[in-house]
């Protein structure tokens, strides 16, 4: 399929965002580019289907700039140029452009521009496959037990709403879904949603992942980057693994969802964003701010609205019509059309424990079609019963576990050493948590959550019994 792309030359920073967004929304990809130089650098890589010019932007000559483009011919598609509307002497035949708009551009007239100027690619009327949310709504009719249908009602009310969501759960439970469902479900749905995985890089990295950089701001910088809070301008954005975030970019998250504001890494002045902030992690959130670990302001501004996703093994009805579901869909994937799984390797599959939950599941369905392999005879499966115990082996005495490594063993002693510093100085307070946190030097809250933590919360009678 032949990509629309368009370049941007020189919009000044308040124009740029809604105009990206604008774009986005008709499926342009868009690059852009603060100079001539940088214009030059995006024309010889790639073609666009038009371009879009600030005559006014960074003070470059105008017949200069234009001049530049020209040189590109072909690659850099029809021109249109935006100037003031002082400028009466810039004129679409001196300057030889196909058209000029007035500062700030009219969001319609750009459109008409392009419709007149740009010729809609046939590859680009071509029908699309399943729409996305055509996709989420099959796959949410999966959900039959009573937890999952309780997380899709939240999420449905949270749709309506224009909150931040805090989405939790084990690795591989469908979190990413749920995101994905409340944007698309959301009056944002036709904007941007964009995803980050903040586990994915280093801090520096990540930075200019999220919020980008301008042009020259560190070494290697040779063009600005929009960042992702950008690109998602009126749209979603969807912080995945957001417990791993470091907490430098916490307080500078937390900067974004109070004020709507960001800065790019060297930038000089703030963009405002229009964003709304969706979040997800296998993480205790609540241990990480008893711990230091987590901003707990930052925590309560995720919080708003809370959707749990619970594993695979606690929604075991499921597991027939999800197992159908991506037999469905990967047999005509993969060109195994009249795939199907008899009823004892269904039976097989739904004892299965699934400490990768549903991303297993679908993997192993995925490795049976590949390999033509419906009787498991080729894929290994442990045959679970359904208390987690291998039925397919006599039953013997438990094997010795591993010896616990250095790190686990200074960790156990850590928390033993902390439940006995708690606990007498409980005793020496009278049960005075305020007192006890002060002479702790901790907050109120995470004495709560140690507490609770380390077992405690039972009173005296439960110190005085490990006594």
């Amino acid at each position: 399929m032949t990509e629309r792309r368009a370049l941007l030359v020189e919009v000044d920073a308040a124009t740029q965002p809604d105009l990206l967004a604008f774009l986005r929304l008709r499926g342009y990809q868009c690059v852009a580019a603060s100079s001539a130089d940088e214009a030059e650098d995006a024309l010889a890589g790639a073609s666009f289907s038009f371009t879009l010019v600030d005559l006014n932007g960074n003070g470059t000559d105008a017949a200069k700039l234009i001049q530049c483009l020209k040189l590109h011919g072909r690659n850099s598609g029809p021109i249109i140029a935006v100037a003031d509307r002082r400028d009466n002497g810039l004129g679409a035949v001196s300057l030889e452009v196909e058209a000029v708009l007035h500062k700030p551009p009219s969001l319609n007239e750009l459109e008409q521009a392009i419709e007149t100027l740009v010729r809609p690619q046939p590859e680009a009327l071509a029908p699309a496959p399943e729409p996305m949310a055509g996709r989420i709504r099959r796959e949410m009719e999966l959900w039959r037990s009573p937890k999952m249908l309780e997380a899709r009602q939240i999420l449905s009310e949270a749709a309506r709403v224009d909150v931040t969501v805090l989405v939790t759960g084990e690795t591989g439970t469908g979190k990413e879904l749920v995101a994905r469902a409340i944007h698309q479900f959301s009056s944002r749905r036709a904007g941007p949603f964009v995803k980050v995985n903040c586990a994915a890089m280093p801090r520096e990295l990540l930075e200019s992942e999220m919020f980008g950089y301008e042009r020259g701001a560190f070494t290697g910088a040779h063009k600005l980057k929009i960042g992702k809070f950008e690109a998602a301008h009126r749209g979603t954005i969807f912080l995945d693994e957001i417990g791993d975030l470091h907490p430098a970019l916490q307080a500078k998250l937390l900067h974004v969802l109070q004020d709507g504001e960001l800065s790019r890494i060297g930038g000089k002045s703030t963009l405002s964003v229009d964003v709304r902030v969706l979040a997800a992690t296998n993480q205790d959130l609540q241990r990480a701010v008893a711990e230091y670990r987590f901003r707990e302001d930052l925590y309560y501004r995720l919080n708003v609205i809370h959707v749990f996703v619970p594993p695979l093994r606690e929604r075991t009805t499921e597991i027939p019509v999800l197992a159908n579901y991506f037999v469905e869909r990967y047999a005509k994937l993969y060109h195994r059309e009249g795939f199907s799984i008899s009823p004892p390797v269904l039976e097989r599959l739904t004892h299965h424990r699934y400490p990768g939950n549903v991303r297993e599941l679908e993997n192993v369905i995925k490795r049976m079609i590949v390999l033509d392999d419906p009787f498991l005879t080729r894929v290994p499966l442990p045959d679970a019963g359904v208390d987690g115990v291998d039925s397919a082996r006599p039953p013997s005495s438990p094997a010795p576990g591993p010896e616990p490594s250095l790190k686990e063993i200074a960790r156990r002693a850590s928390q033993a050493a902390e439940r006995e510093a708690i606990a007498k100085m409980l005793e020496r307070t009278g049960w005075n948590r305020v007192r006890a946190a002060k002479a702790l030097r901790i907050s109120y809250r995470a004495l709560l959550y140690k507490i609770k933590d380390a077992g405690l919360d039972g009173g005296r009678s439960s110190v005085r019994s490990t006594s």
